[in-house]
C-alpha cells in the first residue's frame, strides 16, 4: 500500500509499505477513506520528536520508517477474535487516542496514558493512518461508529482537534459563564477551542495570533475580539480590553516560547493557563512574579474522553466544523498537501482533507 513514511528529521517519503496485519485479538485493520494532517505531523517531519527513532530501536534494534497521521475514518476491513463491537465492513471514526479500557489510568478516564501500551501512539510509536490501511489497537474501546448522518469532513475533526480544544483548553481551563478568555494562536486547534468555549458561555473571547485570515475566520466564528500579534502589542490590548485586569482563561494553542509568555502576562489573579500546544523547547515561565496571582496552569494530552458527547454536538449542527475544511486532495496528492498545510499562512489554509 501507499503511506507517508517519517525517517528523521525533514525526511517524509510517499512509498510502498506493507499491508498492517492484525497483531493482537483486540486489533482492527481499516481501510482508510478520509485522513487530515495535523501540526503535530509537522512537527515530527521537522525533527521535534527524535524519541520516535530511538523507541523502535530500543524495542526492536533497528529503524525503518514510521507511517504518520492518527486522524481519519474508515471502513473495518478486519477485525482480531477478541473484537466484540466492531464487524467487517462498519464505518467507523478513527481516535488519535488508544485505550485498553481496564488498566489504571483508563479507569480513571486518564486514557491518553493508558499503561498497556495505549494512549497517543498512532502515527507516532506505532505506524498511522497516512496510509491507505490502518491497525488500530483496542478496537472495542477506541474506535467510533461513525453516525449516517454525520459529515465525513467532521467526522475527521472528531479524531483529534476537537476533543484537543474541547478538554485540554476549555475543559482544563475551566471556562464558565461571563468570563473573559483569550486563545492565543488561531490555527485548527485554536478554532475548536473558540468553538467549544462557547458551550460555556463566556462574555468575551479575544483570539491572538498573526495571520490576519485566521483572525477573520475566527471572527465569523464567535471570537469578540481579535489581536495580530504582529501588528500590535498583544499584552497591552489585552489589558485595555480587560481594564488592567487580565483575563479568567488563557489558552496557549500554538507551542512555542512566545505565545506561551503572552499567556502567563494576560492571566489575571486566580485565573487559568491552558497550554493546549505541543512543545519541543522549554519556555521561561515566570513564577517569581505568578507565585502570588493564584493561577492554575495546566497541561496536558488529549484523553478524548469527550467525543461521544462532541459528536452528538456535531450531528445536530451545533458546532459548524465543516468550516475549517478549507483545502481538498487526493489521497496520491499527500504530498503536494503536506507543503500546503506546511505553508498555511501562504497558501491560506486551516483544515486539509484528503480523501481516498
Amino acid at each position: 500500500m501507499k503511506a507517508m513514511t517519517y525517517y528523521g528529521a525533514s525526511d517524509i517519503r510517499f512509498e510502498e509499505r506493507p499491508m498492517p496485519t492484525i497483531i493482537d485479538p483486540t486489533d482492527a485493520v481499516i481501510r482508510v477513506t478520509k485522513t487530515t494532517i495535523c501540526g503535530t505531523d509537522l512537527g515530527i517531519w521537522k525533527g521535534k520528536n527524535p524519541e520516535i527513532e530511538a523507541t523502535a530501536k530500543e524495542k526492536t534494534g533497528q529503524w525503518n520508517g514510521r507511517i504518520l497521521g492518527h486522524e481519519g475514518v474508515g471502513v473495518v476491513e478486519e477485525v482480531g477474535s477478541a473484537v466484540k463491537n466492531f464487524k467487517k465492513g462498519d464505518k467507523v471514526i478513527i481516535s488519535c487516542v488508544s485505550r485498553c479500557g481496564t488498566c489504571e489510568n483508563c479507569q480513571k478516564q486518564l486514557y491518553a496514558h493508558c499503561q498497556n501500551d495505549g494512549g497517543w501512539i498512532m502515527g507516532y510509536m506505532i505506524d498511522g493512518t497516512h496510509a491507505e490501511y490502518v491497525r488500530t489497537p483496542f478496537a472495542d474501546t477506541s474506535l467510533y461508529k461513525l453516525p449516517e448522518n454525520l459529515d465525513t469532513d467532521v467526522a475527521v475533526l472528531l479524531s483529534d482537534i476537537l476533543p484537543t480544544g474541547h478538554e485540554i483548553g476549555v475543559q482544563y481551563g475551566d471556562v464558565k459563564l461571563g468570563d473573559t478568555i483569550a486563545i492565543v494562536g488561531s490555527g485548527p486547534i485554536g478554532m475548536s477551542c473558540l468553538l467549544t468555549a462557547q458551550f460555556y458561555s463566556p462574555a468575551n473571547i479575544i483570539m491572538i495570533d498573526l495571520d490576519d485570515n485566521r483572525l477573520a475566520m475566527a471572527k465569523e466564528l464567535g471570537a469578540t475580539h481579535i489581536i495580530n500579534s504582529g501588528k500590535e502589542d498583544a499584552v497591552a490590548k489585552v489589558m485595555e480590553l480587560t481594564n488592567g485586569r487580565g483575563v479568567d482563561c488563557a489558552m496557549e494553542a500554538v507551542g512555542v516560547s512566545a505565545t506561551f509568555d503572552i499567556c502567563q502576562r494576560i492571566v489575571k489573579e486566580g485565573g487559568n493557563v491552558a497550554n493546549v500546544g505541543v512543545h519541543g523547547h522549554s519556555v521561561n515561565f515566570e513564577i517569581e512574579r505568578l507565585w502570588i496571582k493564584n493561577i492554575t496552569l495546566t497541561t496536558g494530552l488529549v484523553n478524548a474522553n469527550t467525543t461521544g458527547t462532541l459528536m452528538k454536538s456535531c450531528e445536530c449542527g451545533k458546532l459548524p466544523m465543516a468550516r475549517l475544511v478549507t483545502h481538498r486532495f487526493k489521497f496520491s496528492e499527500m504530498e503536494k498537501a503536506y507543503d500546503v498545510f506546511k505553508n498555511a499562512a501562504q497558501e491560506k489554509a486551516m483544515k486539509v482533507i484528503i480523501e481516498m
